[in-house]
């Protein structure tokens, strides 16, 4: 299996291949559109050609997208920047496939938008579906989808450190290693796919600038100064003329998206008829003004029709992108400096000026200067033009800052009605401390095939105003109060699902993500509580009450007792054994007692056979605090004879057998340790059925263990003067239960003929018991053990007394329990059930708690 930043690097390569070919694609089939446009219209009369084509291509485009992906109308950059601040917004396949027809026959039927916005979109979403199809971590989704965006607009531009930039300056604004290692390496093989197979339309380098003679002198700072502040000016009055397009579009609603877009691709057609022949190629157009094949007058004239059609056309919804036009824009803005330049001074040629006028009104519209400089720079891989392009790209964005510092694509989402903050920056202890250090390891879940009913029974027993709904021990949604009390509105049958009112896809936190930023989306979303997520699953939950209590803790001076085993050196492994790893799961065995090992070992294996696990056993060596772990010498001939004991019943059952002895400060964390390195999927431990410790339910290692280990967690109080024989289960109906039951036919196969009893019980007040639970676990079992299976529903007042009464009576030799959210967990937390029971009963007690609990 490959390490997570492994991984990561493989996806990134998998990503900027994919969205390489997908830019490829699109450049392409454009230019060939482009192409058989401008063929027909020397063919036929272009002011019927240009007019129809654009009023076809629009209809088809704008029908694609409104039958089948909304969301692909526009750039889609703005889409993207809105999906990695966390914006919960949809970007999938079918995106991707309809943008890409859609722009196709947008950009093909002439209208004046770029290709790098569905280039940035497409790449987003690819990377989001790849994401969906290998799950993993909310975070690392967004640094794939980051590095999708940076590919498609690298493979876009042919300008693999542009990508980069943009996505650092503008997108994500995220400089940590992992997402700079896969945004590089995505935008690296997307450009080379792009520069092997692509059109080169956006590449200057073919167009031999050297023979420009590119000059730079000190005395015509004045007028790039003079560009920038005019890109700046202008750059404004572009953005702010983009809302009033798409706010008269808005006013137009009872004109439906195609004819809106087909419109504007008549008006189009229309404009560029009466033009000259240069305006029916916009890539072309934008050649004349970088190799001066223009003059004064036809630059004045792409500035003013361009701007407006730009204007116009991205207002009616047509997928497309704007950074490319904006370079349209500038080269024409920057021409007209320069021939000013040219006819006073006589220096530079006006051709610079053009070249430097693109990142001057990119920057202007974009707020992003850096990649504003590289981007023309890579294009034109021209040094001349380094120092110009800082000047009026560094210019132009502070006076577009100074009047508005937002970006086109902030102002889009606001216009949206989606308004990005940037993140504060953390300090103080918030910063110091993250979700992990403070979140509840044991969370309360319900399965997403439990019932409304059900639900409200849960909710009923409980203090939560809302759960994580589980599946497969994966996170899958959120259930709350109000999506209970709203079935009653929505006449949904009692037996329905929770899966049908739950919301999918919830806001989750990674274990490493800093209080500040919990706080933050708690803050941002309105939220009580977040579930801790690692991929998928489920391993904490974090609310408010959380940080309250860890800065009360803080003003109080108890902060270093929080989370004390923190602080301890890690443990080392200094023996271990391994077997062939051909078997679906693994079992953790702590061994510590002679006299319980062989009994603890003997249930590991029934539940290993049963389940097709391996068996991980543990021997932890405990050295002072004031030494170190790996470099402190130890006795290990006890350790060797117990780990023996563990392979020679592992030979005899045939069942791969892993040993290890660690040495540690703390047996509970290496426990858990060994639960994270080995992939642990259940915890077998012995436990000696009380406790002395003042605040501890059982004992510190064994409340830690069942407190943080990210599995199931199976505790055994033994009794070998008993046998196996007869069991009893008391059931409360959660995930702990289930996973109890579950166990059963395993453990229960110690004894040849077990005769097992399943106990409910009733608050004295309920006049008929539902036994459909009872019902179920009865049928579940009868098929699976060899004994005999029998159901007992009981009224009492008292659940511990009921069930220690129960054991006496019946002569039970086991007790296990699956305490759950109902009234079983709330005792068993307080000390109750399990203190009571190993106090009072003779008998073998096993407790059941389920990782999705």
């Amino acid at each position: 299996m490959l390490q997570p930043r492994r991984l990561a690097f493989v996806e990134a390569c998998v990503i900027g291949l994919v969205s390489g070919l997908a830019a490829v694609l699109l450049g392409q089939a454009v230019d060939w559109a482009g192409a058989w446009r401008v063929h027909v219209s020397y063919l036929w009369p272009a002011y019927l050609v240009l007019p129809g084509i654009g009023l076809l291509g629009g209809i088809l485009a704008g029908w694609l997208v409104e039958r089948f992906a909304p969301e692909a109308s526009g750039s889609g950059m703005s889409e993207v920047k809105a999906v990695l601040a966390r914006v919960p917004m949809p970007l999938n396949l079918r995106i991707a496939l309809v943008k890409l027809v859609s722009a196709t026959l947008v950009l093909g039927s002439g209208m004046p938008l770029g290709r790098e916005g569905p280039t940035v979109q497409i790449g987003a979403a690819l990377a989001n579906q790849l994401s969906n199809w290998v799950p993993t971590s909310p975070e690392h989704r967004r640094q794939l989808i980051a590095a999708g965006a940076g590919a498609g607009l690298a493979a876009a531009f042919n300008a693999p450190i542009a990508g980069v930039l943009f996505v650092v300056e503008e997108l994500l604004q995220d400089v940590s290693g992992i997402t700079l290692g896969t945004a590089i390496l995505a935008s690296f093989i997307a450009s080379v796919i792009s520069r092997l197979y692509g059109s080169h339309s956006l590449d200057l380098s073919h167009l031999n600038l050297a023979s420009l003679h590119t000059t730079f002198f000190a005395q015509e700072i004045p007028f790039y100064l003079i560009l920038g502040v005019l890109a700046g000016l202008l750059g404004i009055l572009f953005n702010k003329g983009i809302l009033a397009s798409l706010a008269l579009n808005r006013r137009l609603l009872r004109v439906s998206l195609p004819w809106r877009i087909g419109i504007v691709g008549l008006v189009t057609g229309v404009a560029i008829a009466l033009l000259p022949v240069a305006f029916r190629d916009h890539a072309g157009l934008r050649e004349m003004l970088l190799t001066g094949s223009s003059d004064s007058l036809f630059a004045a004239i792409a500035l003013v029709v361009q701007f407006t059609l730009i204007i116009l056309t991205y207002g009616s919804g047509a997928p497309g992108g704007l950074l490319v036009p904006t370079l349209v824009l500038g080269a024409a803005l920057g021409y007209l400096v320069g021939a000013t330049q040219e006819s006073l001074l006589g220096m530079s040629a006006a051709t610079t000026y053009a070249h430097v006028g693109m990142a001057a009104f990119f920057s202007a519209v974009s707020k992003v200067p850096i990649t504003a400089v590289v981007i023309v720079f890579e294009m034109t891989t021209d040094f001349n033009l380094v120092l110009p392009l800082m000047i009026v790209s560094v210019v132009a964005y502070l006076v577009a800052e100074k009047i508005d510092p937002r970006s086109l694509y902030d102002l889009l989402l606001e216009w949206k009605g989606i308004h990005i903050k940037k993140e504060p920056v953390a300090e103080g202890l918030l910063a110091q401390l993250n979700a992990a250090d403070v979140m509840q390891r044991r969370v309360e879940t319900l399965s997403s095939k439990m019932s409304i009913d059900e639900a409200v029974q849960a909710f009923s027993h409980s203090h939560h105003r809302n759960f994580p709904v589980v599946e497969n021990g994966k996170l899958v949604g959120i259930v709350t109060q109000k999506d209970v009390v709203n079935t009653g509105s929505q006449q949904l049958a009692r037996d329905t699902a929770i899966n049908q009112i739950m919301t999918p896809e919830p806001v989750t936190v990674s274990p490493s993500a800093t209080l500040a930023y919990v706080l933050h989306l708690l803050n941002r979303y309105n939220l009580s509580c977040l579930p801790v997520t690692e991929g998928r699953k489920l391993i904490g939950i974090i609310t408010r009450t959380d940080i309250i209590r860890v800065e009360a803790e803080r003003l109080n001076g108890n902060l270093e007792n929080m989370e004390p085993t923190r602080t301890l050196e890690p443990s080392y492994v200094i023996h271990q054994t391994r077997a062939p790893a051909i078997r679906k799961g693994r079992l953790l065995v702590p061994l510590s007692h002679p006299q319980t090992a062989e009994t603890l070992l003997e249930m590991a294996a029934a539940i290993a056979k049963e389940k097709n696990y391996e068996i991980e056993c543990l021997q932890v060596i405990i050295v002072p605090r004031d030494r170190t772990p790996s470099e402190t010498p130890v006795q290990t001939i006890k350790s060797h004879h117990l780990l023996q004991q563990a392979v020679q019943l592992g030979e005899d059952w045939r069942i791969p057998v892993h040993t290890q002895i660690r040495v540690a400060h703390d047996v509970a964390g290496a426990i858990l340790e060994t639960v994270k390195e080995r992939h642990i999927d259940l915890v077998l431990m012995g436990w000696k059925g009380n406790t002395s410790t003042p605040g501890r339910v059982f004992s510190r290692v064994v409340d830690t263990v069942i407190r943080q280990a990210a599995c199931d967690v199976v505790l055994v109080k033994l009794n070998d003067q008993k046998g196996f024989k007869r069991w009893l289960l008391p059931i409360a109906g959660g995930p702990n239960s289930s996973q109890a039951i579950q166990l059963l036919p395993a453990l229960s196969s110690l004894s040849s003929s077990p005769a097992i009893k399943l106990y409910q019980v009733f608050p004295p007040t309920e006049s008929k018991p539902d036994t459909t639970l009872l019902d179920n676990c009865v049928r579940f079992l009868k098929p699976r053990v060899s004994g005999k299976v029998t159901a007992t529903p009981v009224r009492a007042s008292s659940v511990p007394d009921s069930v220690i009464d129960c054991a006496q009576q019946d002569h039970s030799d086991v007790i296990i329990l699956g305490a759950s959210r109902e009234s079983l967990l709330k005792q068993a937390i307080n000390g109750n059930i399990p203190e009571n029971i190993s106090r009072r009963s003779n008998c073998t007690v096993i407790l059941v708690r389920s990782a999705t609990a």
